[in-house]
């Protein structure tokens, strides 16, 4: 329970901001298992590439996904996003911070790299989430065979 708690007041104070300044009267509503439901039409995708994800809607200063690794993901730096992860199924080892090894302007605004080097090690297990501001260094790694599926909420910071 104190989990779900800490879930709620968490995403809480992340959507705080959008909500006061929405501009829309719709309330989006999704179960775990319509997110799964998502995550399972992204196997075959993932499975060719290691991950795949969908944007579920797009908001004046954020926009919502489901993501599904199967593999280890590079290093990535939005340097206009933060990151909000709530981790549905799964675990996996998120390294943060440090310096991007090998990093490339993949477009604007987002840096790609192959790994993250001197970063903090946070391991993420169901039921976690995980804030990453803009401009901070990132990378999901996977134990072998792994699997994760998360929900993601990218908020426009600058």
């Amino acid at each position: 329970m104190k989990r779900f708690i800490a879930t709620a007041v968490v995403l809480s104070a992340a959507m705080l901001g959008v909500t006061l300044s929405a501009q829309t009267a719709a309330v989006d509503h999704l179960t775990a298992a319509e997110i799964l439901q998502k995550a399972q039409e992204l196997e075959q995708k993932a499975a060719e590439g290691g991950s795949a994800s969908v944007k579920l809607d797009e908001y004046p200063n954020h926009y919502t996904m489901v993501a599904l690794r199967e593999k280890s993901g590079g290093a990535e730096v939005h340097e206009n996003y933060a990151d909000f992860f709530y981790i549905v199924r799964g675990k996996a080892t998120l390294l943060t911070g440090g310096t991007v090894v090998d990093a490339k302007t993949a477009s604007p605004g987002e840096i790609k790299g192959t790994s993250v080097r001197d970063g903090t090690s946070t391991p993420l297990n169901e039921g976690d989430v995980v804030h990453i501001p803009a401009n901070v260094p990132h990378q999901m790694v996977l134990p072998d065979h792994g699997e994760i599926v998360y929900f993601v909420i990218k908020v426009k910071e600058h």
